[in-house]
């Protein structure tokens, strides 16, 4: 079995290229995501 992994997967490209391969494969399907921004970080 493969696996695929997206990222952006939260976006509207990501999630339904998620859907399809989760209905369509057996496939193990993994997404990633950015981290929130936060206002308050120091550098």
């Amino acid at each position: 079995m493969k696996k695929i992994i997206i990222t952006g997967v939260t976006g509207q490209d990501g999630s339904h290229m998620a859907d399809y391969l989760l209905k369509n494969t057996a496939h193990t399907v993994i997404g990633g995501v950015r981290r929130l921004s936060v206002k308050n970080h120091k550098n």
